[in-house]
């Protein structure tokens, strides 16, 4: 009878430690992988300058081993530096046009314009002028009353020749990929007025784990 005790005891404790290991896990786990990806993220754009400077003059700045030493932080500052000169440069008028007509070239070059464009649109349907997942939608294309969060990106089909429809994209959970569906207008439902675009693809990709605030004045 002792030994039995004594062994739901001890069963009793592990699960104890148990409960607080995964408790430790939850908390820490997106911590530390907020922390790595902000850490990899800013090592490989420091590393930037002093392997372009490595590249184009291998002896000419040398100090250590033949190579340009590395000042953690100085990589990284160049870089925002020049992101933001170009973000500026790109607003005066002049270089505008300079740049319009070299987007056109490069829309234009076979092979190059499959990349270039369909990076380009990706960016600017995120942080550009042309915003495309900024209408958050319900759409049911597998079964009656089953819903897939989306955003709807084209309004309009009709150079497909549908009518009536619109373009939605369709996120993965855990994934950065998706599906484009063209849908009719009636297999759609918009989200109420109160959940946001970001709201929605947080749910999506985290495989509806994350709470949805609907009335963000409350």
């Amino acid at each position: 009878m002792l030994c039995i005790r004594e062994k739901f005891q001890n069963k009793k404790i592990l699960n104890v430690f148990a409960q607080f290991f995964f408790q430790g896990v939850v908390l820490l786990a997106p911590i530390g992988v907020t922390i790595w990806v902000i850490v990899s993220l800013f090592n490989w754009v420091d590393n930037f300058l002093p392997n372009l400077l490595n590249v184009l003059f291998p002896v000419k700045f040398a100090m250590v081993d033949g190579k340009i030493p590395k000042v953690t932080g100085l990589g990284f500052l160049v870089a925002i530096g020049m992101v933001l000169l170009v973000g500026w440069l790109s607003s005066l008028f002049f270089v505008e046009r300079l740049v319009a007509v070299f987007d056109k070239v490069l829309e234009k070059t076979p092979g190059i314009k499959i990349i270039y464009s369909s990076v380009k649109d990706f960016l600017e349907a995120f942080a550009g002028n042309k915003k495309k997942f900024d209408q958050p939608v319900l759409v049911n294309v597998d079964a009656v009353d089953v819903w897939r969060v989306g955003f709807i990106t084209q309004d309009s089909t009709d150079h497909f020749g549908l009518k009536e429809h619109v373009t939605v994209y369709v996120p993965h959970s855990y994934a950065i990929s998706g599906i484009t569906y063209i849908v009719p207008l009636t297999r759609i439902k918009r989200l109420p007025a109160g959940v946001s675009a970001s709201e929605a693809m947080k749910y999506v990709v985290s495989g509806g784990v994350t709470d949805v605030d609907d009335n963000p004045e409350t």
